[in-house]
């Protein structure tokens, strides 16, 4: 396998196994591969671009972050609730006045506010996904270009190393120890090792070697895009809370039909003589057994999150995740490239005697070599970055380069067949110590102790060996260390810190060696970083393994199937595991994690399979994004039983109707203004407020913990009151209703104190605004007869106070028996 100028790209050397990949300088990609398997093709011309272009044969498929503006429209308008309410507003527009209609403008405010923070929130969620899309390399006219997604055409010879996903189906042209994972598409964990003419499928990446392939099928002939439809990344799966809403809704729908007949029957059976007011009746009733907000609010405040989080160059490619994380108890972090930045500095090269204590190898002869190894790798790693910032490549001549094995996440060591300056030939790896070396030798001492400093510590050695050998470092000679130092990211700590304040556990899991993780983390302050673990040692057992993951905050020399065996062992002990990583190694763990998220500058591969991506690769992002989960889920959670506080006292109401056969207590404008003051308007304030409870499973069973005792208890003092006040000969209908109106209103009031705790001076204000609001309504002449409200003498409006007051006692009591507490 003959090292190429596209060679092994970004699998450069030493145990960094999350390398992420970027366009660095060096060689063009592009270049001629010398000597690498398969012919060397210099791409389509600018004409024939353009020719398949005309044709239509490009890579068209259209990858959106968001519904299209159509479909959001429609999922907003066309709802079952917004068909029942459009009914109910046409009935009323048809018997009048206008006043019982004010539910219908509401609902059509309501709609238009959900379109427009969705829309909102697309047009952040493009925005973004166009920063975060890969761009690929093809060959044009002999140079590599890079260009978008869609802008490959049919025929394109597409360029490939380390980390690249494939966009489209092709066959290989030229490999250069090219290895593909099609895990994503296929369910085969293995890396294949491809060779000229074997097939490329799109979806797949890679993990190891470079090459080059042949597009053959693009657009939506493609394999992923007949897979599935990628485009589709505004998915609500595996949403607890949407599913639960659902749920309810359903519910609410099977129990609506029979009440709202009843309803009907009874009230034009009341009202023979007046089939008008009997009608306005019914529909008052009717209308507030709809939830109609609380699916708006659900969706305004996901879209809020969106643009807060994208502000923060944060792309949220799918919105549960919002929510996953929001549920998140432990957060697996990769060391290099989300503790550490990129860059790495090489500080010393220390040449090492041998076992027969022959004299050190020339430090200058190493600087070569090392230049020599740097200067054949066109995308180098933050590793060989460093080398070859401090060496840069040998003179001209000195050295060739006639073999190269890719370095791996599984190897741990890279390895290139230098022909050298005195004519000999040798295999010079550089790779991790720890594996190089065989147990007990003396350098390894040395190693840890640098190590244990946060040191990275690469060795240097050659072999007489070829690299084809089955183990070519069998016969290898230590020759020096390199000793690198890692930029830790100044807001590392305090991310760390900030999930320890919110009972997030941390753990670190790492491709370097254990020493110098554990190093990199106790600095950090994570608690057990002391008590680092080495991979190799983990029980292969499942249980056994899940008791190691559980209790370790520190992994070291970890491959690719053991990130991914330590995501599923915390997932099998009940934890909710979110995963951050940038190389392709972390594909598989993010896949597996309930929640992935992607550093911007890291692998196609790594961003295509999380969920969430930090564009900027700033770690101190994640803590927003857990606050932003956390505020969303938490506060839909509060006004969820707000709404169902409503529905359950609407039927309740409804029922103690048709049962007494009695002029159902409200007018449509009733029910609106008792909606707005009390639910509608506190709903909208409360749903966007901070809230930092960690969100817990369970959702449909604490919300009717509230609603069901909640709504009873409304109901039963609401009709009680208009019972007795019906009971006074000297008052009318009217007079009774605004009785009914003041208790319902003070109980439901009551009620969105107890949602609204623990208070603040502004949760404070908007119980007492929506309280003066209703006094207003009552006192101001023209608002109580717009409403048609008015209270006749002291004492049924004193009984309809004293029953609300005794409601809240009960309120209180059972806010305290069916609470849940919070583990």
């Amino acid at each position: 396998m003959t090292h190429s100028a596209e060679g092994t790209a970004a699998h450069g050397p030493g145990p960094d196994p999350d390398p992420a990949p970027g366009r660095a300088p060096g060689p063009a990609p592009g270049a001629h591969p010398t000597g690498a398997g398969g012919a060397y093709q210099p791409g389509l011309s600018a004409a024939e671009v353009a020719e398949r272009v005309a044709r239509g044969q490009v890579n068209d498929v259209p990858v959106r972050s968001s519904r299209s503006v159509r479909e959001i429209v429609r999922a907003n308008v066309f709802t079952r609730f917004n068909a029942l309410i459009g009914v109910m507003f046409g009935i009323i527009l048809v018997v009048g006045p206008i006043q019982d209609g004010l539910f219908g403008l509401v609902i059509v405010a309501n709609t238009a506010i959900g379109i427009i923070q969705e829309t909102r929130a697309k047009k952040t969620l493009d925005s973004l996904a166009l920063i975060g899309e890969a761009r690929p390399q093809v060959r044009r006219d002999g140079a590599a270009v890079q260009v978008g997604t869609g802008e490959v055409v049919l025929d394109d010879t597409v360029l490939l190393g380390i980390g690249d996903k494939a966009v489209v189906d092709g066959t290989v042209t030229e490999a250069d120890g090219l290895e593909i994972d099609e895990s994503l598409l296929t369910g085969e964990p293995d890396p294949v090792l491809k060779h000229p003419g074997d097939r490329v499928m799109s979806g797949s990446f890679v993990v190891a070697g470079a090459g080059a392939f042949t597009a053959t099928k693009v657009g939506r002939d493609a394999y992923a895009a007949r897979l599935a439809e990628e485009a589709s990344r505004f998915t609500l799966v595996k949403s607890e809370l949407r599913t639960g809403i659902d749920r309810i809704l359903r519910f609410i729908t099977y129990l609506l039909i029979p009440t709202a007949l009843g309803l009907v029957i009874s009230q034009l059976a009341v009202e023979r003589n007046d089939w008008k007011e009997a009608v306005r009746r019914m529909v008052a009733g009717i209308v507030p057994m709809v939830p109609e907000g609380l699916v708006l609010l659900t969706s305004v405040a996901f879209a809020i999150g969106v643009v807060r989080l994208g502000r923060k160059q944060c792309l949220v490619q799918e919105l549960p995740a919002i929510e996953g994380l929001a549920r998140v108890d432990t957060v697996c972090l990769d060391k290099t490239g989300t503790l550490t930045e990129g860059g790495m500095d090489l500080v010393d090269l220390r040449p090492l005697a041998t076992p027969r204590q022959a004299p050190q190898a020339d430090p200058a002869v190493l600087a070569e070599a090392l230049g020599a190894i740097g200067a054949a790798d066109t995308r180098p790693n933050p590793s060989m970055r460093a080398v070859i910032d401090a060496y840069g490549p040998p003179p001209e001549g000195r050295w060739r380069v006639l073999e190269a094995i890719p370095f791996s996440s599984a190897r741990k060591w890279s390895g290139v067949q230098l022909l050298e300056p005195g004519g000999t030939e040798g295999s010079w790896l550089l790779g991790a110590p720890d594996v190089l070396l065989p147990a007990g030798s003396d350098a390894l001492a040395e190693v840890d102790e640098l190590g244990a400093k946060g040191l990275r510590v690469l060795l240097l050695g050659r072999s007489p060996l070829p690299l084809d050998d089955p183990d070519p470092a069998a016969e290898l000679r230590p020759l020096a260390l390199l000793v690198l130092q890692q930029r830790l990211r100044e807001d590392a700590a305090d991310t760390l810190r900030y999930f320890r304040s919110q009972d997030v556990r941390a753990k670190v899991i790492s491709g370097d060696s254990a020493v110098s993780v554990g190093a990199v983390a106790a600095h950090l302050g994570l608690p057990g970083a002391e008590t680092a673990t080495d991979a190799r040692t983990l029980p292969t057992d499942p249980a056994e393994l899940a008791e190691a993951a559980d209790r370790t905050a520190v992994f070291g020399r970890v491959t690719p199937q053991q990130k991914r065996a330590l995501v599923g062992a915390l997932q099998s002990k009940g934890h909710t595991v979110a995963m951050t990583g940038d190389g392709v190694n972390d594909v598989l763990a993010l896949k597996d994690a309930d929640i992935g998220v992607a550093m911007g500058t890291g692998s196609d591969a790594t961003r295509a399979v999380a969920q969430i991506v930090l564009l900027d690769d700033r770690f101190a992002t994640l803590p927003s994004v857990v606050a932003e989960g956390r505020r969303v889920i938490g506060n839909i959670e509060r006004v969820a039983g707000l709404f169902l506080v409503k529905t359950v006292y609407s039927v309740l109401l409804a029922l103690l109707v048709v049962v007494t056969q009695v002029p159902y207590p409200f007018l449509p404008r009733h029910s609106t203004v008792l909606s707005s003051l009390t639910i509608g308007i506190p709903a909208f304030f409360l749903a966007l407020a901070p809230n930092n409870e960690r969100a817990r499973t369970g959702f449909v069973r604490r919300v009717l913990r509230l609603a069901v005792p909640g709504g009873i208890v409304c109901g039963a003092a609401t009709f009680t009151a208009y019972a007795l006040a019906r009971g006074d000969d000297e008052t009318t209908l009217k007079a009774d209703t605004s009785v009914a109106t003041l208790t319902l209103f003070i109980v439901a009031v009551w009620v969105l104190a107890i949602v609204a705790r623990p208070y603040t001076w502004w949760r404070l204000l908007l119980i007492g605004t929506m309280s003066g609001a209703f006094a207003l309504v009552l006192v101001v002449p023209w608002l109580a007869d717009f409403f048609q409200l008015h209270l006749v003498g002291w004492r049924d409006p004193l009984t309809g106070v004293a029953i609300a007051l005794i409601a809240g006692g009960l309120l209180e009591i059972s806010a305290r028996v069916f609470a849940e507490k919070n583990p």
